[in-house]
């Protein structure tokens, strides 16, 4: 999908929710007719015409702001720099699938995918998981010489070691046990088009050295056979962990760090994008709507408060799933008590101690109170829950119904240590017991 973005003229706002409700009407028409007579037909063309002329006239960005906000303003304002820079990439007819904003380190990494997507230089991307990686990896493919070619994904953390070489690579039959046919590899689906390696962090070191090879000489061999076999494959490489560290630790090859970083991306977590929120709100908003055969769902105020000010410790990924999960069970209207139980606020009891003290954090408006309030409270629950479960990670994920890898990302956020919380409920030794004064 090329995303479409025009020099707005001067002149009244149109409303977004206008247009939302025109939509509907049509969809609904062509929906629940059972048969429409040619007149008819006419009619909805007429009206679909002049509703594409209405949609043209916003442009794409101000589109999903106006339906995060629900403010309609004048849309001649002179653009930010970001601005600029956001249509200067959409000038040039870059591909892109879904929406982004001014976000200048986004911009960043998308204007150097750009420059790299017509090459054949080898692309590392990290970032958090969530981030949008995998994304990253298919719009270098699409705005590149290859986007008609075969684009393989390989998740590097989900081989097992003794399958590695297989899976890569092929094999022929009887190479092994179960080998009952010859197998073309990864690597040699995609000749001639892209392979992205996920999680390239979790390979073996013995796959590293294999991977190094491929790159070096651009040729594999299929286990259990002789045959050198030449591939020409755009390699993209992805992954969340420190490369650079591993590879001082010995973890990971150094040459092959450098061998994949000819260029390098980093794609900043959505807390550093609150920007984009509103647009990311909207945008998994219509397409879960639109998956789910129903209207898009209508966000309280306070929901859409806390989604904007939420840490989405899993990044993009989290917000998406969240908003499918509102889109599937709320009715029109979706409130707090839609978002899951383990990212829900919590609420404080009447003449309950607030878990802000006065003067601990400094805010400038309403919107702000409320988050820092809302972090602190998180904080005070995880810290009470580690207290009582004696610093038990996955006894406290059970206890509270919370997958184990998010309630670690939720400490990480908060800086607290499980093993900050052993102590207290370490049994007293027998030395101890003997003490003078201990009681018996």
């Amino acid at each position: 999908m090329k995303i479409l973005d025009q020099i707005v003229p001067s002149g009244p706002a149109i409303s977004y929710a206008s247009l939302i409700e025109k939509i509907e009407i049509l969809r609904s028409t062509l929906r629940w007719s059972s048969r429409l007579e040619r007149a008819d037909i006419e009619k909805l063309l007429r009206q679909a015409s002049t509703l594409r002329d209405e949609v043209m006239q916003l442009s794409h960005t101000e589109r999903f702001v106006q339906a995060a906000s629900g403010d309609v303003e004048q849309l001649s304002a002179k653009p930010a720099a970001g601005g600029d820079r956001r249509r200067a990439l959409l000038a040039r007819s870059f591909i892109f699938e879904g929406t982004f904003g001014d976000n200048s380190a986004l911009l960043e990494a998308l204007e150097i995918a750009e420059k790299a997507a017509p090459t054949d230089l080898p692309v590392l991307i990290d970032g958090e998981s969530g981030t949008g990686k995998e994304l990253m990896a298919k719009v270098i493919h699409a705005n590149g010489g290859r986007s008609e070619r075969p684009y393989i994904s390989v998740n590097c953390g989900a081989i097992p070691d003794n399958l590695l070489e297989s899976e890569l690579f092929g094999h022929k039959r009887g190479a092994f046990t179960g080998a009952a046919n010859d197998r073309k590899g990864k690597f040699e689906s995609a000749h001639t088009g892209t392979i992205f390696l996920d999680e390239i962090g979790e390979l073996p070191l013995s796959g590293q050295v294999k991977l190094l090879r491929v790159l070096e000489s651009h040729e594999i061999q299929r286990v259990g056979s002789d045959e050198v076999i030449g591939v020409d494959t755009r390699i993209v490489a992805a992954t969340n962990r420190n490369l650079r560290r591993l590879s001082e630790e010995g973890r990971f090859r150094e040459d092959l760090f450098y061998r994949l970083s000819v260029i390098h991306v980093s794609l900043p977590p959505l807390r550093e994008r609150r920007d984009e929120i509103p647009l990311l709100i909207a945008y998994f908003s219509d397409e879960a709507a639109d998956m789910l055969k129903r209207r898009p769902v209508k966000l309280t105020p306070r929901l859409r408060d806390f989604l904007i000010h939420y840490g989405y410790p899993g990044n993009i990924r989290e917000l998406r799933n969240i908003l499918y999960r509102i889109s599937c069970l709320a009715g029109d209207v979706a409130s707090i008590e839609h978002l899951p139980v383990d990212v829900r606020p919590m609420t404080t009891h009447a003449g309950a101690a607030s878990p802000v003290s006065a003067g601990a954090v400094s805010v400038t408006s309403l919107s702000e109170a409320k988050r820092a309030a809302s972090d602190e409270a998180e904080k005070a629950f995880l810290q009470r829950g580690l207290q009582e479960v004696g610093g038990t990670v996955a006894e406290l994920a059970r206890r509270v119904d919370m997958n184990r890898s998010h309630l670690q990302m939720l400490l990480k956020k908060h800086g607290l240590h499980s093993k900050d919380f052993r102590h207290a409920h370490e049994p007293k030794s027998d030395d101890d017991a003997a003490l003078p004064g201990a009681p018996s």
